[in-house]
């Protein structure tokens, strides 16, 4: 079995997208043997500071026990204007933006994922906190970004617009982030389909997944499985789901299948293509262990 750590991840801090808390998303991870995991909320790094904290404090306890430490990766999943962040027009499309993955795997990368979060914010907000192409290459040093969910900006191009459209954005973000960026596949199945799974997100996961397996194949890009994790586990689901209305992406319905699963559950989902866990791993060895300063 491919080892594995998550890497796109929701607590309580994405508004409106979930409930989870920091520590029982850590504890879920070490209790399954991961080496490390992500937070990757909503526009926001207000969870890292506790995520940092609670590792730090169970990292002291594995030195005294002589195990590795468990790896925090700092991250945001950005919304990236269709146009640049300033931009405010409806009619436009600047309502919208294209989700994106971005990790921070050194210092220097936390200090501009911060940069980037910040201006999004207070430059770039209209309905969402935004970013752009322009931000994203002026403060891409020590960053790692990965496409994302069907909402990036590759999987609704595949869906929506061309698949030349969708090569001219894998081949700009390989430009500017070149071995740390990667392409990003989800599959909210497992092989025993419950009743649950709602089947239209996964549907469209089926058409979207086997062409960016395609383009990074051509494009000497690797692939990685994700789970945009919203949920701790299968218990915590309809507390969640009945304390706040959460509605996805175009109106998509959450689906049952987006909690913290396990390595095992995962290598099930993903067995026929391991590398894409393997993959998981190689992110994880890039990523330092530094300081959450301000």
């Amino acid at each position: 079995m491919e080892d594995f750590v998550h890497l796109h991840v929701h607590t309580k801090y994405s508004k409106y997208d979930g409930l989870s808390e920091v520590k029982d998303l850590v504890d879920h991870a070490i209790n399954d043997g991961m080496k490390g995991m992500a937070i990757t909320d909503h526009g926001t790094l207000l969870g890292i500071r506790e995520f940092s904290d609670y590792c730090n404090q169970v990292n002291k306890e594995r030195a005294r026990n002589g195990i590795e430490p468990f790896k925090p990766i700092v991250g945001c999943e950005m919304w990236v204007a269709h146009h640049r962040m300033q931009d405010k027009k409806v009619s436009d499309g600047d309502r919208c933006g294209y989700h994106l993955t971005v990790l921070a795997k050194n210092q220097k990368g936390y200090r501009n994922l911060s940069k980037l979060v910040s201006d999004s914010w207070k430059e770039g907000f209209y309905y969402r906190p935004r970013t752009d192409r322009q931000e994203l290459e002026r403060y891409h040093e020590g960053l790692i970004v990965c496409s994302g969910c069907i909402a990036g900006e590759i999987p609704y191009k595949i869906l929506h617009s061309s698949i030349d459209d969708a090569r001219e954005a894998v081949e700009w973000y390989h430009h500017v982030f070149g071995d740390d960026y990667y392409l990003e596949i989800q599959r909210y199945s497992t092989n025993n389909q419950d009743t649950h799974t709602d089947s239209e997100i996964y549907e469209l996961q089926q058409r979207v997944n086997p062409v960016l397996i395609k383009l990074g194949k051509e494009y000497g890009i690797k692939v990685i499985a994700t789970n945009n994790c919203h949920f701790v586990d299968e218990d915590s689901i309809d507390d969640q789901l009945s304390t706040i209305d959460i509605r996805g992406t175009y109106g998509l319905p959450f689906d049952r299948q987006q909690r913290f699963k396990t390595r095992k559950e995962m290598y099930d989902v993903f067995a026929d293509i391991p590398e894409v866990l393997r993959n998981t791993m190689e992110i994880l060895n890039k990523v330092e262990i530094y300081k959450c300063d301000s």
